[in-house]
C-alpha cells in the first residue's frame, strides 16, 4: 500500500470523527438540551442526563431517575467539485444518537449514576461513480461512551463530581478508484482500499456547581482527553500493481480532545430563567496525523504517513431561556455559535455553525415527563483544496445545513 493510499485512510479516519459540533464533538446528549441549543447545561439538572455535562448536578435530584433519549441528525450538505465540475449532494446521511442515563441519590450528601452516549462520531457517504473517489467514498466512525459517576454535596453552597469514561470507537472507510482507474485499470466505481478497525480509550469527567441562593448557581464541567489506538487495522488495497501486500496490519493514533465548559442559570421570575455556556474544546493538542506499519518504509522506518495538523482550540457560545407555561407544559428556546476547528476536508467540510432551538416538556404525570426539540444549524460556505493520489488539486467548494430532532424520556421512582 502506498504512500499516498495510507494518508488518505489516515485522513478518512481522524476526519471521521467529526460531526455537527465544530471538529470532533457529538453534542447530542439530552432533548432537553437541545431544546435550548445546550446553553446552561453545567449548571442545570432538568434529568439524569446532567451527568455527561456535569455529573455534581446529580445532587440536584432527589430521586432516583432513568432517562432515555433518540436523537436524530439529518445534514443536507452540498459538496462541489469545481475542478472536474461534479457535484455531490446529501453526503452525510441521516443518523440515530441514542443516550441513557441512571441517577440515584444516596443520602443528602452523595448520588451516584451511569450514562450511556456518545462524544464523538459521524457518517459521510459519497456516490462511488466520482472523479474524486479516492479522496472522498463512504466514511463511518462511531464512538460509545460508558460513563459511571459520583457526586458529592460539599456544603450548602458547593457540590462536586466526577466519572469515569470507557470509550469504545469502531471505524469503517472506503474510497475508489476515480480519477486514477486511468492509470491503475478498471472502472471508476470500484474499490481502491478499505478499512476497518476499532479501538478502546479511557479518560473521566468532572464538575463543580456553586449555588448563590435557590435561583442562582454556575456550573464548570470538564472532560478529559482520550487517546485512541486503532492497532492492527485491516487496510486493504484493491490496486494488485502496489508493490506491497495486498493488506496491511496497520496502526494509527488519535487523541479525542479535553473539553471544558463553564455554565450559568438564572431563575429571574416564578415562570422564566435563563442560561448560557461558555465551551472550550482543546483542539491544539491535535498536532500531528501518523500511520505506522510493519511494512511500510517511506524514508522512515514503519512510517507509513506522516502530516501536520493545523488544528486550534475553539470556542461554543450559546444563550437560552426557558418559560413554565404551567404545571403541565414547559418551553424552551436558545441560539448558540460554534466556532470552526480545523481545515475543512471532503470527508466532513468542517466550518463556524449557527444552532437555532426550541422545544418543551409535558409532565405527563408525577413520575413521568416527556421531552422533544428541533433545531437548525446554519453552517458557512466554504472553499478547500484537496490534492487526489494523481498529485492534483482539487477545487472544492461546500455548503449545507442541518436539521436535529430529539424525543426522551424520563421516569423518577
Amino acid at each position: 500500500m502506498n504512500k499516498k493510499q495510507l494518508s488518505t485512510i489516515a485522513v478518512g479516519i481522524i476526519a471521521a470523527t467529526q460531526v455537527q459540533g465544530a471538529g470532533f464533538q457529538v453534542a447530542e446528549h439530552s432533548a432537553t438540551g437541545l431544546g435550548r441549543a445546550y446553553s446552561g447545561e453545567a449548571a442545570i439538572a432538568d434529568n439524569a442526563s446532567t451527568l455527561a455535562r456535569n455529573p455534581a448536578n446529580m445532587m440536584l435530584l432527589e430521586k432516583r431517575q432513568v432517562s432515555g433519549a433518540i436523537h436524530i441528525v439529518d445534514p443536507h450538505i452540498r459538496i462541489k467539485d469545481k475542478t472536474n465540475n461534479e457535484e455531490a449532494k446529501d453526503v452525510a446521511p441521516v443518523k440515530a444518537v441514542p443516550a441513557f442515563y441512571f441517577v440515584s441519590p444516596q443520602t443528602d450528601k452523595w448520588s451516584w449514576g451511569i450514562g450511556l452516549y456518545t462524544t464523538y462520531g459521524v457518517a459521510t457517504d459519497y456516490p462511488d461513480d466520482l472523479q474524486i473517489g479516492d479522496i472522498a467514498g463512504h466514511t463511518d466512525l462511531l464512538t460509545t461512551n460508558l460513563n459511571p459517576a459520583l457526586a458529592y454535596q460539599v456544603n450548602d453552597k458547593w457540590s462536586v463530581g466526577a466519572g469515569l469514561s470507557l470509550v469504545y470507537a469502531k471505524a469503517e472507510l472506503t474510497r475508489y478508484k476515480g480519477a486514477l482507474a486511468a492509470g491503475l485499470g478498471g472502472d471508476k466505481r470500484d474499490n481502491l482500499l478499505s478499512l476497518k478497525g476499532d479501538a478502546v480509550g479511557y479518560g473521566f469527567n468532572v464538575g463543580t456547581t456553586y449555588h448563590f441562593n435557590d435561583d442562582h448557581r454556575i456550573g464548570f464541567g470538564y472532560r478529559s482527553e482520550v487517546a485512541l489506538e486503532f492497532e492492527d487495522g485491516d487496510l486493504n488495497s484493491y490496486d494488485t500493481g502496489i508493490s506491497t501486500p495486498p493488506k496491511v496490519d496497520g496502526d494509527l493514533e488519535l487523541d479525542l480532545p479535553e473539553i471544558y465548559e463553564v455554565s450559568g442559570f438564572h431563575q429571574l421570575t416564578d415562570d422564566f430563567a435563563m442560561h448560557y455556556s461558555w465551551k472550550r474544546t482543546g483542539w491544539r493538542s491535535f498536532k500531528e496525523l501518523k500511520a505506522t506499519s510493519s511494512q511500510c518504509n517511506n524514508g522512515t522506518p514503519n512510517q507509513c504517513f506522516y502530516k501536520d495538523e493545523q488544528y486550534k482550540d475553539n470556542v461554543r457560545l450559546s444563550l437560552g431561556g426557558t418559560y413554565q407555561f404551567n404545571d403541565a407544559w414547559t418551553g424552551r428556546a436558545g441560539i448558540a455559535f460554534d466556532e470552526k476547528a480545523g481545515k475543512a476536508t471532503l470527508s466532513i467540510p468542517d466550518s463556524d455553525r449557527y444552532w437555532y432551538s426550541t422545544g418543551f416538556t409535558y409532565q405527563y404525570n408525577a413520575d413521568l415527563t416527556i421531552d422533544a426539540a428541533i433545531t437548525w444549524i446554519r453552517s458557512r460556505d466554504g472553499n478547500f483544496k484537496e490534492t487526489n493520489g494523481l498529485g492534483q488539486d482539487i477545487e472544492i467548494s461546500s455548503k449545507g445545513d442541518a436539521y436535529l430532532s430529539a424525543v426522551q424520556l424520563n421516569y423518577t421512582f
